[in-house]
């Protein structure tokens, strides 16, 4: 299915959403689409569009259980819109990266799981926005860069923190020393892509993902998002221990005994190596 196909199964948003007009959202049912809409940029990150991704995250309409975000014409993101990079003093130039740590942990530590498709640029900020996110799909024409080592500045939307923990930081360190960028391919190959698709495919993709990803129980969602990373940074003992009390406060829900009790009945398909996403 082409992405115009499935694009055509979602409606407008309403509300505060529909006013964010450096985003395009859009809803089908469980599902958030939103796209960043500066293509004339190549959707490059202004102070406007940082403030209304957070407005857009910490206000996700009843109901969503899971985010694709995309970028509008021929690139995901090309990251900080340098034309408003103005000379700060050190306080103004800490808040305003702290701004961004704001917005991107409210993607990465929201209400819903996120699904970046990523086409053409995924450069500078537009890669530390997508490495906010959980899942990555990338199309044929995505690249990945981190171009600040050459611009004399350094990350400061949480770059340093989430890139290496996808790629390494010896990667890391070479894209922002020698400019280096590396093609979808080998963002695959180094742990930045989750899935591959051809050019054209990747909406659908991730669109195919957020419905199977909404249809999960949310506390385990929620654990997923919110615990699994925290664990992945404590030692094994406390990590043990805070998984004991995830996994009782998940598997002891009302929606979790039900599947469970679902799949005891034979009501519930089993794991299969065939038909998966």
């Amino acid at each position: 299915m082409s992405d115009n196909a499935t694009q055509a199964a979602f409606a407008p948003a309403t509300g505060l959403l529909a006013t964010l007009d450096l985003l395009e959202v859009s809803q089908s049912g469980a599902v958030l689409h939103l796209r960043l809409n500066r293509p004339a940029k190549r959707n490059a990150i202004s102070d406007g569009l940082i403030a209304q991704l957070h407005t857009a995250f910490v206000n996700l309409p009843e109901g969503t259980r899971a985010v694709v975000l995309s970028g509008a014409g021929e690139h995901f993101c090309a990251g900080l819109d340098l034309s408003e990079l103005v000379e700060r003093d050190i306080q103004a130039a800490i808040l305003h990266s702290r701004g961004w740590h704001a917005c991107f942990d409210a993607v990465q530590f929201g209400k819903v799981p996120v699904i970046a498709v990523l086409h053409g640029a995924v450069v500078g900020g537009g890669l530390e926005l997508a490495a906010a996110c959980h899942l990555r799909v990338a199309e044929d024409s995505a690249y990945f860069g981190l171009p600040e080592g050459q611009r004399g500045i350094f990350v400061g939307g949480g770059g340093s923190v989430r890139v290496p923990r996808l790629m390494g930081t010896a990667r890391m360190t070479d894209m922002m020393l020698t400019g280096r960028v590396f093609d979808a391919d080998e963002g695959e190959r180094y742990g930045v892509v989750n899935y591959r698709v051809a050019d054209g495919e990747g909406l659908a993709k991730g669109i195919a993902l957020a419905r199977k990803i909404a249809g999960n129980a949310p506390m385990s969602a929620f654990a997923v998002m919110h615990a699994l990373p925290r664990i992945a940074e404590m030692n094994p003992g406390e990590g043990l221990f805070a998984e004991s009390l995830m996994a009782a406060c998940a598997s002891n829900t009302p929606e979790a005994q039900t599947r469970l009790r679902a799949f005891l009945e034979g009501k519930a398909g089993k794991v299969l190596k065939e038909g998966g996403l």
